[in-house]
């Protein structure tokens, strides 16, 4: 039984992390922090935790030595702490950006600071299992991807690989309002996101840099915020390489995760949900993908997944489960809703 202490536990991805690790047969939860409610009960933050649990937040300051720390920490300012947290656990998965980007430069493009703890990013395995399943067996370093992030790789990754696709793409991606977190600002008041189709980022969104270091293609990104809490799809753009054609990209996609126990094909000719929907996928750690082609080169390669589970915490569970040699699907059984 390994012992795990979550940073940052008061926030949705934080509130996901505790769900599935309580449940998880080979993890105790043995500390939960949180600066603002240290000493209060952690289903305070977490309703939906009633009964499951008697933890109450602790102070980051009074933590102490654990098997595994995971980090629901804010973006830029992870690294300054990494090598404190380096000290009071063997396993580290953090969930922040701060090193999910190889090069410090390509960081501060997107980040607009510069990288303070470069001599540590080589330490850093991305946590996505399905690009660096051996690699993440023997680390103790783990940054796990962004959640549009995540699902764009997984969409445009085996067509990439097997050369069916040129090398420029575009991304419309739509997220869930649960993706901006529990301390959004005025923008994402119900008042002002209902009803609303916002483009929060109509260019050079920060997830294209991760998509474009794991694929090798030249990514442009745009991301709008739509009207559910949870869920994340993108819409990939490409155009055929000559002689590929959309039989070549099914077979491609059929074998890279016919063996994956969390990504699933689905690209079917006729049906209510005959490509990836974020909505039947909700509290699941399933990333679904699919493609369609118009016959004349165009493709567009879509992925849907929760953007709290397989987008965050759900990922970070499946690279713990992977690092430790226990069943992948361990904590990770939950399939979704439906109708929802």
């Amino acid at each position: 039984m390994a012992r795990v202490a979550i940073v940052g536990g008061a926030g949705y991805i934080g509130g996901e992390l505790l769900r599935l690790l309580l449940g998880h047969p080979e993890a105790e939860v043995a500390a939960v922090t949180s600066t603002r409610l240290a000493g209060r009960r952690v289903d305070g933050a977490h309703p939906n935790l009633r009964g499951l649990t008697d933890l109450t937040f602790v102070d980051p300051g009074s933590l102490e030595e654990y098997d595994a720390l995971f980090l629901a920490t804010p973006h830029t300012e992870t690294m300054g702490r990494m090598t404190g947290y380096a000290k009071i656990a063997t396993t580290i998965f953090d969930l922040s950006a701060d090193f999910r980007l190889r090069d410090p430069e390509v960081f501060r493009r997107y980040y607009g600071l510069p990288h303070e703890a470069v001599d540590l990013l080589p330490e850093f395995v991305l946590g996505l299992p399905e690009l660096h399943r051996d690699r993440l067996r023997a680390a103790d370093r783990v940054a796990v991807p962004g959640c549009m992030a995540t699902a764009g790789i997984l969409a445009l990754r085996p067509a990439a690989a097997a050369g069916l696709i040129e090398p420029e793409v575009t991304i419309d991606a739509r997220t869930g309002s649960s993706g901006s977190g529990a301390t959004a600002g005025p923008e994402n008041l119900h008042a002002e996101r209902s009803g609303a189709m916002r483009v929060f980022a109509p260019t050079r969104h920060r997830h294209e840099a991760e998509i474009g270091q794991e694929t090798g293609l030249s990514v442009r990104m745009s991301a709008t915020g739509v009207e559910a809490v949870r869920g994340v799809q993108v819409l990939c753009r490409a155009r055929l390489a000559p002689g590929a054609d959309e039989r070549a990209v099914r077979a491609a996609y059929r074998a890279a995760y016919a063996a994956e126990p969390f990504v699933r094909v689905v690209a079917q000719k006729r049906g209510l949900y005959r490509l990836p929907e974020p909505k039947i996928l909700s509290g699941s750690n399933f990333c679904d993908v699919g493609f369609a082609a118009d016959g004349e080169r165009a493709l567009v390669l879509v992925a849907a997944l929760d953007n709290l589970v397989k987008g965050g915490a759900g990922n970070a569970v499946q690279c713990m489960n992977v690092r430790y040699g226990w069943p992948e699907r361990a904590g990770l059984t939950f399939a979704g809703l439906h109708p929802n």
